[in-house]
C-alpha cells in the first residue's frame, strides 16, 4: 500500500490493492463484512482509510488524496486461523512539518510502549508508557478507542488503553498476543462517530496519526508479528 500512495489516487484503489494482495497471499481481509459495534452495517472494505482528522475506521471510496493529506490505513488478514491487525499512517506527497511530526511521535509511542511488552510486567505499563512519552507533545490521547487482544478472534480481550492507568491490570504472559495501537489527535483527545456509523473524526477538525502492530510476549523481548 505504501509505495502506491500519492496525490490522485483514491482511498478506493488503495482498498483493491490491499485485497488482491491478501488474497494472492492466501489469507481473507479480517475487516470485511465485520459488522459495527451495533451489529448492523458491515464494513465493505479490507481496509479502513482514514484522511486527516479521520482518526480510524474511514471508510474506502472515491475519494482522491491530495499533497499535503495524511492517511492511516488499518488493515488486517486472516491467515491459518489467525488475525494480524496492523495500522500506518502515511504523507501523501509533502507534507507540513506539524503532521510529520505528529506521525513519527505516534509510530514511536508505540515502540515506547512496547519497551514494557515483557512477561511478568502488566498490561497498564504499556499504556502508561505510551501516555509518558505522547503528553511530553501536548497532543491528545484517544481515549474512546483502545487495542486489543487478538488471535482466532480480530477483536478479544483484553482491552489496551493508550492513556495512562491507576491499576496495573493484567500480568503479561508468555504466548499472549496483542494489537497495540496509539491513536494520537494534534489537538484534543475527543472524537465523535460520522453518521456513517464506522468513521471516528477528531471532535475539533485537527489531524489524527494511528500506529499499529500485532505483537507476541515472549520470555524475553516481544516479537513484532506485523512488521516488515
Amino acid at each position: 500500500i505504501e509505495k502506491n500512495i500519492f496525490p490522485g489516487i483514491t482511498t478506493k484503489e488503495l482498498d483493491r490493492i490491499a485485497t488482491n494482495y491478501i488474497i494472492r497471499s492466501g489469507a481473507f481481509p479480517s475487516f470485511l463484512g465485520v459488522p459495527n459495534y451495533y451489529g448492523g452495517i458491515k464494513f465493505p472494505g479490507a481496509i479502513c482509510a482514514s484522511v486527516n482528522g479521520e482518526v480510524i475506521h474511514g471508510i474506502p471510496d472515491g475519494r482522491v488524496l491530495k499533497e499535503g493529506d495524511i492517511i492511516s490505513v488499518d488493515v488486517g488478514a486472516f491467515y491459518n486461523g489467525f488475525h494480524g491487525d496492523a495500522a500506518r499512517t502515511f504523507p501523501v506527497g509533502k507534507v507540513s512539518e506539524e503532521a510529520s511530526k505528529l506521525i513519527e511521535v505516534t509510530k514511536q509511542s508505540f515502540f515506547e510502549g512496547i519497551k514494557m511488552a515483557k512477561a511478568g510486567n502488566h498490561l497498564y505499563d504499556i499504556s502508561n508508557a505510551i501516555d509518558a512519552y505522547v503528553s511530553q507533545y501536548g497532543y491528545g490521547i484517544v481515549r474512546d478507542l483502545v487495542g486489543h487482544g487478538i488471535g482466532t478472534q480480530l477483536h478479544e480481550d483484553p482491552q489496551i488503553p493508550n492513556f495512562a492507568q491507576k491499576k496495573r491490570g493484567l500480568r503479561l504472559e508468555p504466548g499472549m498476543t496483542l494489537a497495540i495501537e496509539p491513536m494520537i489527535n494534534m489537538g484534543r483527545a475527543d472524537v465523535e462517530w460520522l453518521d456513517d456509523d464506522w468513521t471516528v473524526v477528531t471532535e475539533d477538525g485537527s489531524l489524527s496519526a494511528h500506529y499499529e502492530n500485532t505483537i507476541l510476549i515472549t520470555e524475553g523481548e516481544p516479537e513484532i508479528l506485523t512488521l516488515y
